[in-house]
């Protein structure tokens, strides 16, 4: 398994981000992060939108679903095969955002690992036959070093979680479609929801402002960024 990740993913991000240092030496660590970073979203921009569809689906049949779950409790069978259907009718497959979600956690870890490595001296023995090793890659980026810890970054991404995770989740059906009483599904929903919308960010300052250098702060910024502009222009609720 390790020599799988070792050769699928780390080896390639390693390469992938000095090459592109080579190109642009002048813009630095940073640059080189921020290329990749669009550059390997743009390659799984088929999986995400595909993932992020299934999430906005999902999240419009709520209603419909609770409204199954608390009529259907005392017959999970009954539940599972109306709730199945319900899928089918809208052609939702509820794990369709699964595999996105492994892929980029893997790529993080990879790039966490990659950056770990050394930033300022490049291991040549890993780099491809056609990527040149600079020698040392310079962290420094607008006057901070992607080496450290960075505040600044830590605040950017989470600012950037919080209004991402905030895209994402649609309102609560209103009473009269839920019935005269909210089912318990729904206030756990509504609880999961404010777990994404302020839990994410603050674990993300958290890690941000202890534990993450800024160049996986920044990995992350950008990714999130560009997570929430694509849902802005291909799948933000049409304005009637």
């Amino acid at each position: 398994m390790a020599s799988f990740f070792f050769t699928i993913l780390y080896q390639p991000l390693y390469n992938l981000l000095v090459f592109i240092y080579t190109l642009a030496p002048w813009g630095g660590l940073g640059l080189a992060i921020i290329l990749m970073t669009i550059l390997v979203k743009g390659i799984v921009l088929p999986l995400t939108y595909k993932s992020m569809k299934a999430q906005k689906e999902l999240q419009e049949l709520q209603p419909k679903i609770a409204e199954i779950k608390e009529r259907m409790k005392d017959d999970k069978e009954g539940m599972a095969k109306e709730l199945m259907g319900v899928y089918k009718a809208h052609n939702v497959n509820p794990f369709a955002s699964c595999l996105p979600t492994i892929i980029q956690l893997f790529v993080f870890i990879a790039l966490y690992k990659a950056l770990e490595a050394g930033i300022h001296t490049i291991d040549p023995s890993i780099l491809y036959s056609f990527v040149s090793s600079p020698g040392t890659m310079s962290p420094m980026f607008l006057g901070m070093d992607l080496s450290k810890i960075s505040i600044p970054l830590a605040v950017l991404s989470a600012v950037c979680q919080y209004f991402q995770a905030k895209q994402m989740i649609t309102r609560r059906p209103p009473a009269v479609a839920r019935g005269t009483s909210p089912a318990m599904d729904e206030d756990m929903t509504a609880m999961m929801n404010k777990m994404m919308v302020y839990g994410l960010p603050v674990m993300m300052l958290v890690l941000g402002v202890t534990t993450l250098v800024g160049g996986v702060t920044l990995y992350i910024f950008v990714s999130t960024a560009f997570t929430y502009a694509m849902y802005a222009l291909f799948l933000s609720p049409k304005k009637e």
